[in-house]
C-alpha cells in the first residue's frame, strides 16, 4: 500500500516530467507510442521503489534514466537497430557514474528540442482535430485518459480510441519527429496554436454540460502555450495567443456568480479581474507587437482583449478601436463569428441599430445556422431597441440551440424578462 503522500508526490512528478521523458524517448526510439509505453514503464518503477527508498533528488532525471534502460531491453527484444543500441549503451555507460542530481542538467539542451518535437508531432494534421487535442493532453498535459474524457464529457473508451488511432496514425504514415522548416513551419505552428486555443476556449466556455466554465482546461492551455513561447521565442503568434489567452483567463473570477450563473462581460465585476494576468497578457502582446506581429490573428484578438483589460469600466471601453480591430481581423482571416463579434462592438461603438443591421445580413449564413449566438445577440440588440416580442424568440431559440445547461438557463430568464 502506497502512502498517500508518496503517491501524490509520484502524480506530481509524472504531470512535470513526462512530457519531457516521452519527447527524449521519442527522439531514440523515433515512435511516440513506444516513447509513452517506456515513460509508462519507468513510472511504474518509481511506484514500487520510491515508497521504500524516498524520492530521489532529482527524479525527473531518475525517471528519464530508468525509461532509457528500458528503451534497451526494448531494442534487444525487438533485435532490431542495433546501432541505436549500441549508442544508447555508451551514452548510458557515459553516465553511469555521473550524480542522478546532475543527469537532468547535462541532458536540459536535448530537452528543449525534444519537446518542441514532440508538440508539432502531436499537433500533426495528419491527425484529426479531436484526436491532435486528445494527443497533446495526454502527452504534454500529463493527463489520464479518464480526466480528458471528464474534462470534454465524452465517454472515456471514445477518447482510448482516439489516443490509440492517434499513435498508429503517425507510426503508420512515418511521420518524422522532427521540427519543421521553411513555408511547412508557418502552417505546422497555426495548427499547434490551434489545438492549444481550443482546449482553452473549451474550458473558457463550455460547449456542453452544466458548468459554464472548465478551468482546469483553461490552465492546461496556458501552460502548453507558455512551453511554446519558451521552445519557440522569435515566433511572434505564439506570444499573441499566450497573450490572449493570459487576458481572457484573467476575468475567470469574475465570469460567474457563487451558484454558479454565467456573468457577462459587460456586468462583471472588474475587481475581481487578475491583474497579474492582465499584466503578463498586456507583455507577451508586447513582444508579440515587437517581433513583427502586431497584425497576427491571436495579436489582433489579444489587442481585443487588451481593450477591454485597460477599460477600468465597461463605459470606458474603446469600443471604436474594437470595431476597428475586427476589421482587420476579418480581412486576415474571414469568419462569420468574427462578423458577429464585430457587430456586437458595433452596437456598443454607434447604437444597437447599427449593430442590428451587420447581424441580420448574417442570418443566411449556413455555418451559423445552429450556432446559439446569432439569435442570442439578435435578442440582445431587439430588446435594446424595445422589439420584446421578436426578442422572446430570438433569445428561446438561442436557448434550444445551446448544450450548455448554464447558458441555456441565463437564456431562458433573458427571454422571460422580455
Amino acid at each position: 500500500m502506497i502512502a498517500p503522500d508518496i503517491h501524490r508526490t509520484i502524480d506530481a512528478v509524472w504531470r512535470m516530467e513526462s512530457a519531457r521523458i516521452i519527447a527524449g524517448l521519442a527522439r531514440i526510439v523515433r515512435d511516440i507510442g513506444v516513447a509513452e509505453e517506456l515513460a509508462q514503464d519507468a513510472f511504474i518503477v518509481a511506484l514500487e521503489k520510491w515508497p521504500e527508498s524516498g524520492v530521489p533528488q532529482n527524479p525527473g532525471a531518475w525517471l528519464m534514466a530508468t525509461a532509457k534502460h528500458r528503451a534497451i531491453d526494448y531494442f534487444r527484444r525487438n533485435k532490431r537497430i542495433e546501432r541505436k543500441h549500441e549508442e544508447l549503451g555508451r551514452e548510458l555507460d557515459a553516465r553511469r557514474d555521473v550524480p542522478m542530481a546532475n543527469i537532468n542538467v547535462a541532458m536540459d539542451d536535448e530537452f528543449g528540442d525534444d519537446l518542441l518535437r514532440l508538440v508539432f508531432t502531436a499537433c500533426h494534421p495528419v491527425l484529426s482535430t479531436e484526436a491532435r487535442v486528445a494527443l497533446t493532453l495526454r502527452l504534454l498535459g500529463g493527463l489520464t485518459t479518464e480526466e480528458i474524457a471528464r474534462a470534454f464529457l465524452v465517454p472515456e473508451p471514445t477518447i482510448a480510441q482516439r489516443i490509440v488511432r492517434a499513435k498508429r496514425t503517425l507510426a503508420e504514415k512515418r511521420i518524422p519527429f522532427e521540427v519543421p522548416r521553411g513555408a511547412e513551419l508557418a502552417a505546422r505552428l497555426s495548427s499547434v496554436l490551434d489545438v492549444i486555443y481550443l482546449i482553452f476556449n473549451e474550458g473558457y466556455t463550455a460547449t456542453a454540460g452544466d458548468h459554464w466554465m472548465r478551468p482546469s482546461l483553461c490552465e492546461d492551455a496556458l501552460r502548453l502555450g507558455r512551453i511554446v513561447a519558451e521552445l519557440a521565442p522569435a515566433e511572434p503568434e505564439v506570444h499573441g495567443l499566450v497573450a490572449l489567452m493570459e487576458i481572457q483567463a484573467s476575468r475567470s473570477a469574475a465570469r460567474s456568480l457563487p451558484s454558479g450563473e454565467p456573468v457577462l462581460l459587460l456586468n462583471q465585476n472588474r475587481a475581481l479581474w487578475d491583474q497579474l494576468l492582465i499584466h503578463r497578457g498586456l507583455a507577451a502582446l508586447d513582444r508579440a507587437e515587437k517581433l513583427g506581429g502586431a497584425s497576427g490573428r491571436y495579436a489582433l484578438e489579444a489587442g481585443i482583449a487588451a481593450c477591454h483589460a485597460r477599460a477600468l469600466t465597461a463605459d470606458a471601453t474603446d469600443w471604436k478601436r474594437i470595431v476597428a480591430l475586427y476589421s482587420e481581423l476579418a480581412r486576415l482571416a474571414p469568419s462569420p463569428i468574427v462578423e458577429l463579434n464585430k457587430a456586437v462592438a458595433a452596437s456598443l461603438a454607434f447604437g444597437p441599430a447599427k449593430g442590428l443591421r451587420l447581424v441580420d445580413a448574417l442570418l443566411t449564413e449556413p455555418s451559423l445556422r445552429s450556432y446559439h449566438l446569432l439569435p442570442s445577440v439578435r435578442g440582445d440588440l431587439l430588446f435594446k431597441l424595445g422589439r420584446f416580442t421578436e426578442a422572446h424568440s430570438e433569445f428561446m431559440r438561442a436557448a434550444d440551440l445551446t448544450r450548455n445547461a448554464r447558458e441555456r438557463q441565463m437564456l431562458q430568464d433573458r427571454a422571460a424578462s422580455c
